[in-house]
């Protein structure tokens, strides 16, 4: 059964960093697309970052860019991302997911498999 286990949230304050990680099991790990993805309270689920099955191609919203890094290793089927710069606009549950495409592909509604998150709380 394919399974995905986020784990690395917690409380941080502001300009901090936090490192999420997405255990994987259940499934050939690299032939899928990996993503991040977040739902802060009273908004939609939007894609953070993507990543294609061999590590080459990545994808970030642009309210991340140059702050966070996703990262995957295939041998330990775990995708990994590295959040420095932390704003408290960042606070949300942050949810990894596996879509079985060559692509990088950030739209959630393309993925059919995702794990039960963690929360990230950024605050003073």
């Amino acid at each position: 059964q394919l399974q995905l286990v986020e784990s690395g949230g917690g409380l941080v304050q502001p300009g901090g960093s936090l490192r999420l990680s997405c255990a994987a099991s259940g499934f050939t790990f690299d032939y899928y697309s990996l993503g991040w993805f977040r739902q802060a309270p009273g908004k939609e689920r939007e894609g953070v970052s993507c990543i294609s099955p061999g590590g080459g191609s990545t994808h970030y919203v642009d309210s991340v860019k140059g702050r966070f890094t996703i990262s995957r290793d295939n041998a330990k089927n775990t995708v990994y991302l590295q959040m420095n710069g932390l704003k408290p606009e960042d606070t949300a549950i942050y949810y990894c997911a596996a879509y079985l495409t060559g692509l990088c592909v950030i739209d959630p509604n393309r993925y059919p498999y995702w794990g039960q998150g963690t929360q990230v709380t950024v605050s003073s």
